[in-house]
């Protein structure tokens, strides 16, 4: 996996940790990276996607895509939710464009598939109101020693069950 650590300073700048409550939900994000106690100024280092792998993963999610004839929109999302890549496949629909950016920002947001998501619904039917998410399958989480550090979205394809397989396609490609 093409990874590249990335200094954030300052005082209180850390990734959120802890638990987000949200109805009868709650998702917890993985701990912080612990900050050296002979560092007077507070550094942490995190891992995110390089430019070069997260274009690596889309490609990949487009291609097994493109390879059982589906015409989808990939986004990739850093652990922040800003978008790193989006791969628009000739003949996509319109709608996928958005769809893919908010799979991938959902499936990084609580560090799971959106399909599992989707599923928590019927508990929990506020969830689908959060901005910028969507509840739809299609989404999947890059994950580094189990902690979210971006977010593979794919839509346009005519079930989440296979937008969800080629965005695990792009996660697998990170794996090899």
């Amino acid at each position: 996996m093409n990874l590249r650590n990335r200094v954030i300073t300052g005082a209180g700048l850390a990734v959120v940790v802890g638990a987000v409550g949200f109805g009868t939900m709650t998702a917890t994000a993985a701990p912080a990276p612990a900050q050296k106690k002979d560092d007077p100024k507070g550094l942490v280092t995190s891992t995110h996607l390089s430019i070069d792998a997260a274009a690596e993963a889309a490609q990949a999610a487009l291609d097994a895509a493109e390879a059982e004839g589906q015409r989808v929109t990939v986004a990739v999302v850093d652990r922040n939710g800003n978008t790193v890549v989006t791969l628009r496949g000739d003949g996509a629909g319109p709608q996928s464009y958005e769809s893919a950016h908010r799979k991938a920002f959902t499936a990084v947001s609580w560090n799971a598939p959106t399909s599992v998501l989707a599923g928590r619904l019927a508990q929990t039917p506020n969830l689908k109101d959060i901005p910028g998410t969507l509840f739809l399958g299609g989404g999947a989480p890059v994950q580094v020693k189990g902690a979210p550090i971006a977010g593979i979205g794919v839509a346009g394809a005519p079930s989440g069950d296979l937008d969800e397989k080629f965005a695990k396609a792009g996660v697998e490609a990170l794996n090899d």
